[in-house]
């Protein structure tokens, strides 16, 4: 069994993906979207092997304590607004992976991590809008992660290295965000600062230096334009979970688009 890299993709804007009323089923998106769109649906063939399972940590769910969905067919949570109808009735039907939840959370565990289980909450946007388009035959069992509602850089990149011997047991870990993400901003006024902001996060990230890349991506905050690309860093921090499973395995900007002035990113570990 091939050891699975890690990775870290942008799940785009709400459904942005699945705009078209008349196709519903199959990703249709605004132009602006679709090289973000073509990256996810190339995905799983880059991989060394399918994988039997993935373990995904998305932005959009934070709880006190890392928490595992161990549900075995989770419903879909529509956690979006303003959005047309028809983007409130997609499905996706993949089977939930409660042993591979169990299996994480039992790993956090060990390595000192206060965790929890649950299986009442659906999958949210940054589930299954990016794998809706990377799967659409919804044919791979899914386990999410939650972040951890202190948002502390460094303990998500230690979780991910806790996290790490899944990927030699065929699962695929993924964070699930956006390496920009300040709603409040587009168009012409977002280009400079966010692709200042892009190309420094991206140098911390590529670091050849495993223990330089974790520090100097654990410090966020000290890189330019930092606060202007997060406001706030729930969608960064499935970014440090990717990385700290990534270990010491070289790291590569897997993807680079522009979204509404936002210069947007994604990375694989190994």
């Amino acid at each position: 069994m091939s050891t699975q890299p890690t990775l870290f993709i942008p799940h785009g804007g709400g459904p942005c993906f699945f705009m078209d009323p008349a196709d519903s089923d199959h990703a249709h998106s605004d132009p602006i979207w679709r090289p973000m769109q073509d990256y996810l649906a190339g995905l799983i063939a880059t991989l060394p092997e399918r994988p039997r399972a993935i373990l995904l940590v998305s932005g959009h769910w934070e709880e006190q304590a890392f928490t595992v969905h161990a549900g075995e067919r989770p419903s879909l949570l529509f956690d979006y607004y303003g959005f047309p109808s028809h983007t409130y009735t997609l499905r996706w039907d993949a089977p939930g992976a409660p042993d591979l939840a169990r299996r994480a959370a039992s790993l956090l565990a060990d390595a000192g991590f206060a965790t929890a289980e649950e299986e009442a909450r659906g999958w949210d946007h940054g589930v299954f809008v990016p794998l809706k388009v990377a799967l659409p035959d919804a044919d791979i069992p899914v386990a999410q992660l939650s972040l951890r509602h202190d948002l502390d850089p460094a303990a998500h990149i230690a979780a991910g290295r806790a996290l790490a011997p899944l990927r030699d047991e065929g699962v695929l870990i993924v964070g699930s965000g956006m390496s920009f993400h300040n709603l409040r901003v587009r168009g012409p006024q977002a280009i400079g600062p966010s692709t200042s902001w892009d190309y420094a996060l991206t140098a911390a990230v590529t670091d050849t230096d495993p223990q330089s890349r974790a520090a100097r991506v654990a410090a966020w905050e000290a890189l330019p334009q930092a606060r202007f690309a997060h406001p706030r860093e729930e969608h960064l921090l499935p970014l440090m979970v990717a990385l700290g499973a990534g270990g010491d395995d070289a790291a590569t900007c897997d993807h680079r688009s522009s979204v509404m002035g936002w210069s947007v990113s994604g990375y694989r570990f190994g």
